[in-house]
């Protein structure tokens, strides 16, 4: 069994912060250079994919769709998932009020602290575990599940899903880095466990001492 993450290619809200104040999050389009992306990436992912069937779960946000659309991947099942959207920072955004509650979200913790009118990353933590339950169960008790899944979500929510399936700490979560705008994660199941091919990168080592081993 195969489970291939791919982060969304570059949106407007990348590059401009004021885009959440009259865009709504979900709505975000790709930029130029990220409609590039999700097409460059298309190559990478059919390989990893290979000759099997594989279903593809996706974020119901315009930009992770539009990537999978621009991916050119032939799935056999595609599935719209709104418990791998990206974490809900609530509606349209005043900006001087963001830039403050980007630093109380630092200070305070990524995974606890909750946004007004919004998530905190506990939140999108107990959907993405429903999700995987789900998701599970199919692979293992579904004969017509492919066995590879595709799943197009964003950088926080890639991350907790990591988080799930290894069990790592919340310390360990909080020390990761995003991966990058059309960046992938390949985990493979031995028959034992989920194997991760490689780490994310750490802006610092895990206050309590744990590592990335899957």
């Amino acid at each position: 069994m195969r489970i291939i993450l791919l982060r969304h290619g570059q949106s407007l809200g990348n590059v401009d912060e004021l885009a959440y104040c009259r865009i709504p999050d979900h709505a975000l389009p790709l930029t130029g250079l990220g409609e590039q992306q999700a097409r460059a990436a298309g190559a990478t992912i059919k390989e990893l994919i290979g000759d099997g069937p594989v279903a593809a779960y996706v974020s119901p946000y315009k930009r992770t769709r539009r990537t999978f659309e621009l991916l050119g991947v032939d799935a056999e099942r595609i599935i719209t998932e709104p418990r791998v959207r990206e974490q809900d920072w609530g509606n349209l955004q005043d900006p001087a009020e963001q830039e403050v509650l980007k630093h109380q979200r630092h200070a305070f913790g990524h995974f606890f602290f909750r946004l007004p009118n919004g998530e905190s990353g506990a939140d999108v933590d107990d959907r993405v575990a429903a999700f995987l339950d789900g998701l599970t169960v199919r692979l293992h008790e579904d004969e017509t599940h492919p066995k590879t899944v595709l799943i197009v979500s964003h950088g926080l929510t890639i991350r907790l899903l990591c988080r799930r399936l290894f069990d790592w700490s919340i310390e360990l979560f909080e020390s990761l880095s995003n991966v990058d705008t059309c960046e992938n994660r390949v985990l493979d199941h031995d028959g034992t466990g989920w194997k991760l091919d490689r780490p994310f990168d750490q802006w610092r080592d895990s206050p309590d001492g744990t590592v990335q081993h899957s």
